[in-house]
């Protein structure tokens, strides 16, 4: 292996270990609010939780007015921030992480995909009709910050393969429930607000392209595409994705041009007598400096720099506002007779069971005909409880009941079938992995 390509290993690797530390702490606030809102919404004070997810901001002039619930603003304005942070992560893993080749991807992909078909397969087995049909989305997902935070749990004790392998295969679940919510999750569409979202797409596309540095032009043709998105009746959080996908993940500079710019500025500099006010007025000392300035920012893929910035803003405010605002379900009357309903009973089999069957058959099938091979120190134990882990839903979980019932009834009972679902699939999930990870050296 040559230098660069160790140095790009160490690079990726320590991105890597940048996001799984914000997803665990950030896990830790969202159980918080979950927990707040679960207590505020059973408590005497009920009707106030309720009152404030109901209140209603936005603007007006004249005659006209553009209000949102602030649940809604969470769920269609915050979540697409959400959304495009994962498009940035889904893109970062398929141009130059664990998704970029077919022989890194297969196993992840392959796992997603038994994670999904088979939970959607068990689920539609107690609604194959009725109003609960539509729910058939809710136990694909996988909730990417809980699913890691009870991975950190064990320490050193686990081993990177199995971490690389359990956030490539959250990350391609993701993939996955984007889709189902662009294809299956969008009642009536609007061509013409499409098409003025893919112009303003194509605008931004041509603004990185061309190099522009104006955050407000960045600024007006992403929030041109949310809009867009928003009036043509597919979820608005699907713009967050299309942004994330003309955002670049490699820097636009060679290196090598990157060297010979910082070489000829620092030979002007190094030629002169710099101070820090000499800059002011000798013209060229400036002109060097400022090269040199955005040399350095044009090696920053924009891909990469927006995810670093993002990610403490989704993991400490978004996804917990997000939790706050939506898990609130009144735990109200027989929670065990609730859970026996066909939507709770399938949302629970699909997420506990579905998603072991899924992830490790597949994962076993990809393997055993020669596709695939288990990651470097992982046993398939270890697999098995990844499984389990991917049973924890939650956050998108949460967010397609919101998309797929209509009822609120039904998106109450499909809410508590999440809740208790992701706290079996958690708890089970860390005790096979208890068992199945190295003993801790005393």
């Amino acid at each position: 292996m040559s230098q660069s390509e160790q140095s790009a290993g160490k690079s990726n690797h320590g991105f890597f270990q940048r996001f799984l530390h914000s997803e665990v702490a950030g896990s830790v606030v969202l159980l918080a609010c979950t927990i707040l809102a679960l207590v505020w919404a059973n408590s005497p004070a009920a009707a106030s939780y309720e009152e404030l997810t109901r209140t209603y901001v936005g603007i007006s002039w004249g005659d006209h007015a553009f209000k949102l619930s602030l649940q809604h603003w969470i769920n269609d304005l915050l979540m697409a921030v959400f959304f495009f942070v994962v498009g940035l992560e889904i893109k970062r893993e398929m141009v130059l992480g664990e998704l970029s080749s077919f022989k890194q991807a297969i196993l992840p992909v392959t796992a997603a995909v038994g994670g999904m078909v088979v939970p959607a397969a068990i689920y539609l087995m107690f609604n194959a009709s009725g109003d609960g049909q539509s729910g058939w989305g809710i136990p694909m997902a996988t909730d990417i910050a809980f699913a890691l935070g009870i991975l950190a749990i064990f320490g050193k004790r686990v081993p990177l393969g199995l971490k690389v392998f359990l956030t490539a295969l959250a990350i391609a679940d993701d993939m996955g429930a984007v889709l189902v919510i662009a294809l299956f999750y969008t009642e009536k569409v609007n061509l013409m607000a499409l098409i003025v979202a893919a112009v303003f797409l194509f605008l931004l596309l041509a603004a990185s392209k061309a190099n522009v540095r104006r955050v407000g032009v960045y600024v007006f043709l992403i929030l041109g595409v949310w809009l867009a998105v928003f009036a043509s009746g597919v979820h608005a959080t699907v713009a967050g994705i299309l942004v994330a996908m003309v955002i670049p993940v490699r820097a636009r500079l060679d290196p090598h041009q990157f060297v010979e710019l910082l070489e000829t500025s620092w030979r002007k500099l190094e030629n002169s007598t710099l101070t820090q006010e000499s800059m002011v007025s000798n013209n060229e000392q400036y002109e060097a400096l400022r090269t040199i300035d955005l040399a350095a920012t044009d090696m920053l893929p924009p891909g990469l720099v927006l995810e670093r910035y993002l990610h403490p803003g989704q993991a400490f405010l978004i996804l917990p506002l997000f939790a706050f605002f939506n898990a609130g379900v009144t735990l109200s009357g027989d929670i065990f007779e609730t859970l026996a309903n066909p939507v709770s009973l399938g949302i629970v089999l699909g997420l506990v069971l579905g998603k072991q069957i899924g992830v490790f058959l597949f994962s076993w099938l990809a393997i055993k005909t020669g596709r695939a091979a288990l990651p470097a120190g992982v046993t398939w134990p270890q697999i098995w409880g990844a499984s389990c882990i991917a049973g924890v839903g939650f956050t998108m979980s949460l967010f397609i009941s919101e998309l797929a019932f209509k009822n609120p009834e039904i998106v109450s009972e499909a809410k508590i079938g999440i809740l208790a679902a992701s706290l079996i699939a958690g708890i089970l999930g860390y005790l096979v992995l208890s068992k199945a990870l190295p003993k801790k050296e005393s």
